[in-house]
């Protein structure tokens, strides 16, 4: 790895601030571009809700198997090699996007392209989340764990504001066809990660080495005693079912609620354009999403999690989403929304679920992760968290297209009560202030 790093600096006296927010921005770029950004290009070049829903959803799914290969990351070179060639990978991904764009088949290509840069995404995250443990001691790991969070917001306002921006600016003020505006708005992505690629290069550091597995058969058995004793912890399949079931409603929502605000209003949509989509769904969302997420951690740092503090905060991330069910009555033909009107609402159905997810972050790393095998259990219990939004985001565009908006809004309140009722029955083995090692 040195051969690629000229006359680097030790970790020991390279400043955290040189190299943690711009690794958690290159983070949060990838997920935003996936799993935002794909669905609202596709929804501007003429792409139904549910041609996009099925064929984007299943995508995320790379995110919640990290755990099954990130041990094997440690046995062939340095963390910061597979950060640096991963931010490569998909600089040149985004690049091979731009040039498929104009073909006849481009929809399935981009898909295609699409899992690749999921799955190399998903590695960076690993490679990135391991330098900042090897780098920083534990009072450097608290100071700056909020850094981390805002600069990964950071890169998802990068891309559903400033990328979305810019190919609103290209279609609407310069008359540039959809495929030509996309393009050179994944251009724009493409070369970004590539400068933070190159930046990297100087100044993330190489991530601490720890004693690398003998074989992969070593890896294997150490992951199968993370299994076996994950599923041994008491109230398991309890604690599970809370953690699946919490984010329901908002899976059906998550994709399906830009798409929405996207569409036309004689689809029953509100109509937003490109740039007053990057306005709302980006600026506006990220920064309220930011104060939802400190306040959450306050206020449970204030009370505490236990089952009271749980349940309210299940309604605080269920009961927003009659912001949808309130803007989706109020669009259809021949109506306009005032766009102030839309950024209220969409501003406070974001800042419950932000406010809101806290506590399941917190859950998991209080109730479920906490033994033996912490930091692995945490990504199980991550990784289960994010597969019940494979079928919800599956679903959602078929769906919205069968029933229309307006009804579809009410089924998302509905599928709100299993996420409450998790909350409600959710165990809690593991009392306040117990140790979290065993």
């Amino acid at each position: 790895m040195s051969s690629l790093n000229p006359a680097p600096l030790p970790a020991a006296r390279r400043s955290p601030w040189t190299w943690v927010p711009t690794a958690y921005l290159a983070e949060g770029i990838p997920f935003a571009l996936v799993i935002w950004v794909a669905g609202t290009m596709f929804k501007d070049m003429g792409h139904s809700d549910s041609e996009i829903t099925l064929a984007t959803a299943s995508i995320g799914i790379a995110w919640s198997l990290k755990p099954f290969w990130a041990a094997f990351l440690d046995m062939y070179r340095t963390k910061k090699f597979f950060v640096l060639a991963m931010e490569g990978l998909m600089a040149l991904l985004l690049c091979g996007i731009a040039v498929a764009l104009p073909l006849p088949n481009y929809f399935q290509i981009t898909i295609a392209v699409l899992w690749v840069m999921a799955f190399a995404s998903a590695t960076q995250d690993i490679c990135v989340d391991g330098v900042y443990i090897t780098s920083l001691d534990e009072k450097g790991q608290a100071r700056f764990i909020g850094v981390q969070g805002v600069f990964w917001n950071v890169g998802r306002l990068f891309c559903t504001a400033v990328v979305v921006w810019f190919a609103g600016t290209l279609k609407e003020d310069y008359r540039l066809d959809p495929a030509e505006a996309w393009r050179w708005a994944m251009v724009l992505a493409a070369a970004t990660l590539a400068l933070l690629a190159l930046y990297h290069w100087r100044f993330l550091p190489t991530g601490g080495v720890g004693r690398k597995p003998a074989h992969a058969r070593e890896v294997a058995q150490t992951f199968w005693a993370a299994v076996v004793d994950f599923f041994k912890k008491e109230s398991i399949w309890g604690m599970l079912l809370f953690v699946f079931l919490y984010r329901s409603s908002e899976g059906l929502l998550l994709v399906e609620g830009p798409l929405f605000l996207q569409a036309l209003p004689e689809q029953g949509g509100i109509g937003l354009s490109l740039k007053e989509k990057g306005l709302i769904d980006g600026t506006v969302s990220t920064a309220v999403s930011l104060a939802g997420g400190l306040l959450g951690g306050a206020f449970l740092a204030k009370y505490g999690l236990n089952r009271r503090t749980l349940i309210f905060m299940a309604l605080c991330l269920n009961i927003p989403h009659l912001s949808f069910v309130v803007l989706s009555q109020m669009a259809g033909p021949g109506e306009q929304v005032s766009l102030w009107t839309v950024a209220t609402l969409v501003t406070l159905e974001k800042f419950g679920y932000s406010f809101g997810m806290v506590a399941n972050m917190l859950y998991m790393m209080q109730q479920i992760s906490p033994g033996k095998f912490h930091m692995t259990h945490y990504a199980f219990a991550n990784s289960i968290m994010n597969l019940t939004l494979v079928p919800t985001q599956m679903v959602s565009g078929p769906l919205a297209d069968h029933v229309g908006y307006q009804i579809y809004f009410i089924i998302v309140m509905f599928a709100a009560i299993p996420s409450v009722l998790a909350a409600v029955i959710a165990p809690f083995p593991r009392r306040p202030g117990e140790s979290t090692a065993e």
